[in-house]
């Protein structure tokens, strides 16, 4: 059974990620959909006794509402939908340990605009979620609409091919959809003819992509963002697959790399694959 876990704060934000998980997994085999919520630990009064004793009644309240989200989108997709709240006053830390215990394959998050107040809440714990490497993560931005997952493009650097890329945790998400492959490489020193080296690691990654029958593009850009409009425009591509990589900096990370900035940016959904 293939596992999506779609985190749930009742913002708009989690909403839309779930309604598009719900269009994503029609048609996929033998699939389930896990509604997940979080809820704050009872904070105490001044004196150290808890405003609020009712912990099951909270419970309950949580999947209630949980199961109002899965009415909504049960009519989207022919998996199995489940609801799941747990209480923790730390989110990420909660994710990780039932992602890790139940065998999830993909985590769904949304992700908002840029310019966005509300970024901070959803988006910042999508960041986390992805620095955290517990799962792929399927970044859904608020403009991103399901059509098909017909065409994918994976956006590789083509450094280090062999030590960079996840090879099976990508070949597992790319075999869940039926969809031509196309590996992008951006660069602005590309010329008419591919260096050596660009040559030798197209090679690394075609032996790991081989039984995607991927075509491959090398674009001379300057700027990453506007180099990938173009192509998802030109090429119709549904999604994007890229591998985010650490520096010194982690905590830093995804306020430099390409991959937020995309994530910030794009109207189609953008899974990370970690290696």
């Amino acid at each position: 059974m293939k596992k999506f876990i779609v985190p749930v704060d009742f913002s708009e934000t989690s909403i839309h990620a779930a309604r598009f998980a719900a269009k994503l997994t029609n048609g996929i085999g033998d699939a389930e959909i896990i509604l997940y919520n979080v809820f704050d630990k009872i904070e105490a009064g001044e004196d150290g006794t808890p405003l609020e004793s009712d912990d099951e009644g909270r419970k309950s309240v949580m999947e209630l509402v949980l199961k109002s989200v899965k009415t909504d989108i049960s009519n989207l997709t022919d998996a199995r939908i489940t609801t799941v709240a747990e209480e923790d006053d730390n989110f990420v830390d909660t994710l990780e340990r039932y992602v890790r215990h139940n065998n999830i394959d993909i985590i769904v998050m949304g992700i908002t605009g840029a310019t966005r107040l509300s970024q901070i809440v959803m988006g910042s714990n999508t960041l986390k979620v992805i620095r955290r490497k517990i799962a792929p993560v399927f970044i859904i931005p608020p403009d991103a609409q399901f059509a098909s997952a017909k065409n994918i493009a994976f956006i590789s650097d083509f450094k280090d091919v062999d030590r960079t890329v996840p090879a099976e945790p990508l070949k597992k998400v790319l075999g869940m959809f039926n969809a031509g492959l196309h590996v992008l490489n951006i660069d602005s020193d590309h010329y008419i003819e591919l260096t050596d080296e660009y040559k030798n690691e197209k090679a690394k990654l075609n032996e790991i992509l081989k039984d995607f029958n991927p075509t491959y593009s090398f674009m001379r850009f300057y700027d990453f963002v506007d180099a990938i409009d173009s192509f998802v425009k030109d090429n119709n591509i549904d999604m994007l697959v890229t591998v985010p990589k650490n520096d010194s900096l982690l905590s830093n990370f995804f306020k430099t790399t390409h991959t937020s900035k995309l994530a910030y940016h794009s109207h189609i959904p953008i899974i990370a694959v970690h290696s």
